[in-house]
């Protein structure tokens, strides 16, 4: 039997490797690797937070600023000026706030998730991960200030002192619906930014006509019946028409309408998902 050398002793063991290969579908999710790569996740939402927050003047409270001046703005313009009730017997400026809090999450969303891609270039182009953790991370960092947009609401209810209804425990479940229509736009913005770069300005325009399609400064009832299915295939319009009868509501919740813009949003991040699985293999060499 022969003795093994020193050469052979101090040999290092063989070392396992990752093997990167195309998807055999044409549509796969691989949640399992999702789940592996959640703490690098949790490091891009940390990161964009700090960064966002970073050398501010008045930090968090932008999150604030932005939907006072907005309320005032509405309500001059669109109360006063343009004689548009509120629903559900509240002040116009309570009214007009619940329908801006989730219309500025998903604004604030859609254009982080749509910059997403482009803006880590660098961690693209040198190191693999899945790229779907980008724009996800994109769409939950905007809820740090949706959260702490809620101190404007409270102050509204103790100003007219009155209380939010008890539906306002359902919040979380059109807060979900916003949280997905922004992420399956997202993704079709986020992959087409890398092969267009106009898209990003595209963006602006798309949030402005989609406003006015949306009821927030005004009530879903404001629409004339043989419009309403119209509105209902904007998922925006549930989401806004949730909260409000959430927070606001003493009637019957519309489930035609929440059905409908759930139907949607769950549409949008299908199809967003399967986009951007489709053409994320050629960010590396575009970018």
């Amino acid at each position: 039997m022969t003795s093994s050398t020193p050469e052979m002793a101090e040999r290092p063991p063989a070392r396992g490797g990752y093997r990167i290969e195309p998807a055999r579908r044409r549509f796969t999710l691989n949640a399992r690797e999702l789940w592996e790569y959640r703490e690098l996740l949790f490091f891009f939402v940390w990161r964009d937070v700090k960064v966002r927050y970073q050398q501010t003047a008045l930090g968090v409270s932008w999150a604030i600023l932005q939907p006072l001046v907005a309320m005032f703005v509405f309500t001059i313009i669109f109360n006063r000026l343009g004689g548009i009730e509120p629903e559900y017997h509240v002040p116009y400026p309570l009214f007009v706030t619940v329908g801006l809090l989730p219309w500025f999450y998903f604004t604030g969303a859609l254009s982080r998730a749509t910059l997403s891609v482009v803006g880590n270039s660098g961690l693209v182009s040198k190191v693999y991960f899945p790229r779907l953790l980008i724009p996800i991370g994109s769409v939950v960092v905007p809820l740090v200030d949706f959260f702490a947009s809620f101190i404007l609401l409270i102050g509204l209810f103790l100003w007219y002192d009155t209380f939010p209804d008890w539906h306002a425990v359902l919040m979380p479940f059109f807060l979900g619906m916003a949280v997905f229509t922004a992420l399956g736009v997202g993704l079709w913005l986020a992959a087409l930014h890398v092969r267009y770069r106009d898209v990003g300005y595209v963006v602006t325009f798309i949030t402005q006509i989609w406003f006015f399609l949306s009821p927030v400064a005004y009530g879903a009832t404001a629409v004339p019946d043989d419009l309403q299915w119209l509105i209902s295939l904007n998922p925006l319009t549930g989401v806004i028409e949730g909260f409000r009868w959430a927070l606001l509501g003493r009637g019957l919740p519309n489930y035609d309408l929440y059905a409908i813009s759930w139907a949607v949003a769950i549409g949008l991040t299908l199809s967003g998902l399967w986009y951007f699985r489709r053409v994320e293999h050629e960010f590396a060499d575009i970018i």
